[in-house]
């Protein structure tokens, strides 16, 4: 009994079972849904009540570049230096080092 029970449990035997699931409720629900006329523009994007404007707007991400960055370097940085055994100082007071020298270089330019 609990190897069936540990065998119907496992990752591989639930993803299956839930995408079966998932599968067998799109396809019942998928009678219920309402069926538009057939147009050309049926399967354009559409948000914000207008239509998809190619080439409307190019946004510069420059500015918000050294934000990006200045995130993922705190974050990897905390997570490096938190999760380092005790026995070995030296590669996290380097990847600080290394980090504070990323931040200089981000907020000179």
């Amino acid at each position: 009994m609990d190897t069936i029970i540990n065998v119907v449990t496992s990752v591989p035997v639930l993803f299956i079972i839930f995408f079966l699931l998932a599968y067998l409720f799109i396809a019942f629900m998928g009678n219920y849904a309402a069926v538009g006329a057939e147009s050309e523009r049926k399967v354009e994007a559409y948000a914000s009540g207008q239509r998809n404007a190619r080439h409307r707007a190019a946004p510069d991400y420059s500015t918000f570049f050294p934000f990006a960055m200045f995130f993922t370097l705190m974050h990897v940085l905390t997570l490096v230096v938190t999760t380092a055994p005790s026995s070995a100082l030296a590669l996290p007071l380097l990847y600080i080092c290394v980090g504070l020298l990323a931040l200089l270089i981000i907020f000179r330019r």
